[in-house]
């Protein structure tokens, strides 16, 4: 194949052309170079004239960088506190929106405890995920913060025979190693691979050790195909990725057999067969030869919070059980986060739970309880002000990284794509859970006045659409960002 043509030089001048095009060429150069000197000159003429005057000045300094010092502010337990006048008169253009159902609400100043407004407060109402509040107060007051849930592998009774054995991380991932994981800082199944792998320990079969739970797998309340649409996976205390069978899609369809799933994964990664998976106790003086962790208890609950995750709420509410001696089942984890909170001053009157997640429609409570929990972990270390029957400073100080834990307006978790609109005025200063069933929409949380006040609110709107109730729950709350001081 030819070789592509270099493109042709510029034509250059010829006969009279050519000396006309040298001259003006030759003049052009004398003049820049004149243009050089001068300027040449008159900067050496300037500088010689300071140099023998002894005036040359050093040119200043450039001035000293800007130091930023970022921080988040306190507000003040001195901003006014809206009336209660003041708040239904704000509410009352909204309670109209029939986009609402029926609708119970109860909005407090959080740090006097002070009721403000109230709408059919104590009836019992399907709370849906609002749960989930319950829960992780209840694993924050009681479990330490920085505790974490074992998955471990033990030698079996038999030669070759491997248990794995779950106690409740409902995170651990298969994803390989470098990839990413549905929760993050999760624990890794290839960690326990590779720990098998140099422990020289020949495995042919792997068995799966449940015992960690006991009672039925799915709870009272719960719809049937909840496991299929990706609501739910039957709770065993080992499963991957939260039962998901992709594992990295929120809505992921869960394994019917979670546990039996992992132990799979895990005998196919060893080279063993997958077939022989099955259901085995491990001894209680069987040798550890691997052992993993979850992230911490503060970690998991923020995402069951974040992530609305129904799975990993309902393991945490089994960490609340076990921590305060009850099985570790529905029933025993539904009773150890009433009995925990009832015991730290939750008033938990008219409280009926069936699950720790809130996905069950036999769930039910009245909203002052949610406003009454926002209102506890808000309180001042030294009490909440006012109120008649201070919370301790240990409480207080147990309960706080609640608020912190909660999605924020227009901005993260089940709040991300919320409060636009005619709710913008509560995007960044509204933090709240969401939850959501058929026909019910909550919304529990705090919110920043605009003149620095905490509110604390909880909404429950039932016999109504879930998703047309949502910006209409959404209003609400950034109305109470918009309050002025009282009386003006």
């Amino acid at each position: 194949m030819a070789e592509e043509e270099a493109p042709a030089s510029p034509a250059q001048p010829r006969g009279e052309h050519a000396r006309s095009w040298r001259l003006l060429t030759a003049a052009a150069f004398v003049v820049v170079l004149l243009v050089l000197a001068g300027t040449a000159t008159l900067i050496t003429a300037r500088y010689a004239d300071s140099f023998r005057s002894g005036q040359v000045h050093a040119i200043a300094p450039p001035p000293p960088l800007v130091t930023l010092e970022p921080a988040i502010l306190p507000v003040s337990s001195a901003a006014p506190i809206p009336s209660r006048d003041e708040v239904a008169a704000a509410l009352a253009p909204l309670l109209s929106d029939p986009a609402l159902g029926s609708l119970a609400g109860q909005i407090s100043d959080a740090n006097t405890g002070t009721v403000l407004w109230t709408q059919d407060p104590a009836s019992q109402r399907i709370p849906a995920s609002s749960v989930k509040l319950l829960t992780a107060a209840a694993a924050l007051l009681v479990i330490p913060h920085d505790s974490r849930a074992e998955t471990l592998v033990v030698a079996g009774d038999e030669p070759g025979v491997a248990v794995l054995i779950g106690t409740g991380d409902v995170t651990l991932s298969g994803q390989p190693d470098g990839a990413a994981t549905y929760y993050g800082g999760a624990a890794r199944l290839d960690d326990l691979v590779a720990q098998l792998r140099d422990s020289d320990t020949e495995i042919s079969r792997v068995l799966v050790d449940t015992d960690a739970y006991t009672g039925a797998r799915l709870a009272p309340g719960w719809n049937g195909e909840s496991v299929g649409e990706g609501y739910i996976a039957p709770m065993e205390p080992v499963m991957l990725d939260g039962g998901r069978i992709e594992p990295l899609e929120p809505e992921s369809p869960r394994w019917e057999e979670p546990a039996i799933a992992a132990g799979r994964t895990l005998a196919e990664r060893l080279g063993a067969d997958p077939a022989e998976v099955g259901i085995g106790s491990a001894s209680d003086d069987a040798p550890v030869l691997a052992r993993v962790s979850s992230a911490p208890l503060r970690v998991r609950v923020e995402q069951a919070m974040q992530l609305s995750d129904n799975v990993l709420a309902e393991a945490i509410g089994r960490e609340v059980a076990i921590a305060e001696g009850e099985p570790a089942s529905f029933r025993g984890a539904a009773r150890a986060v009433r009995s925990v909170l009832a015991e730290h001053g939750v008033a938990m009157d008219g409280v009926d739970l069936a699950d720790t997640s809130g996905l069950s429609r036999d769930n039910a409570l009245p909203v002052s309880v949610l406003d009454g929990l926002m209102v506890r972990a808000a309180a001042d270390d030294d009490g909440p002000g006012e109120r008649e029957e201070p919370t301790g400073s240990q409480q207080a100080g147990l309960l706080r990284p609640l608020l912190d834990l909660l999605p924020v307006a227009a901005g993260t978790g089940t709040l991300e794509d919320r409060f636009f609109d005619s709710a913008e005025a509560g995007a960044g200063w509204v933090r709240a859970k969401t939850g959501t069933l058929e026909g019910v929409s909550a919304l529990t949380g705090y919110v920043v006045t605009q003149r620095g006040r905490v509110l604390t609110f909880a909404f429950i709107s039932t016999d109504s659409n879930a998703f047309e109730a949502r910006p209409a729950l959404d209003a609400l709350a950034a109305q109470l960002r918009t309050l002025p001081r009282a009386g003006e």
